[in-house]
């Protein structure tokens, strides 16, 4: 991918965050982080996970505490802009897992914010 193209596509993933509202705060990224104890995704611990958006922002997700999951660097570029279902099922992982870890740490989550 040339340059140009990646400043393109940098340049609409702004617009597109500028017009939403992200309102994930820095001591909710911390309970995510704890909560999770890893990738949401493939499980691997790391002191460098990132904010993945369960639904991606290029299909109307946000960053805020319902959409945000920690994931290692490998699964955030794997799962790109997919359908988060849709890719855990491609790449093998428990779905089911997934959607009911993230429903209880969710829960957890917002019952004490």
């Amino acid at each position: 991918m040339s340059a140009a193209t990646r400043a393109r596509y940098a340049k609409r993933r702004q617009r597109r965050l500028s017009r939403v509202d992200n309102d994930l705060t820095t001591p909710q990224w911390a309970d995510l982080l704890h909560a999770w104890g890893g990738c949401a995704y493939c499980l691997a611990p790391g002191p460098n996970l990132q904010r993945d958006c369960v639904m991606p922002v290029s299909r109307g997700g946000r960053y805020t505490l319902a959409n945000v999951v920690p994931a290692c660097a490998s699964c955030n570029a794997s799962k790109h802009n997919s359908e988060v279902t849709g890719w855990l099922r491609r790449k093998k992982l428990d779905e089911r897992t997934f959607l009911l870890r993230h429903a209880t740490i969710l829960q957890v989550l917002l019952a004490e914010d």
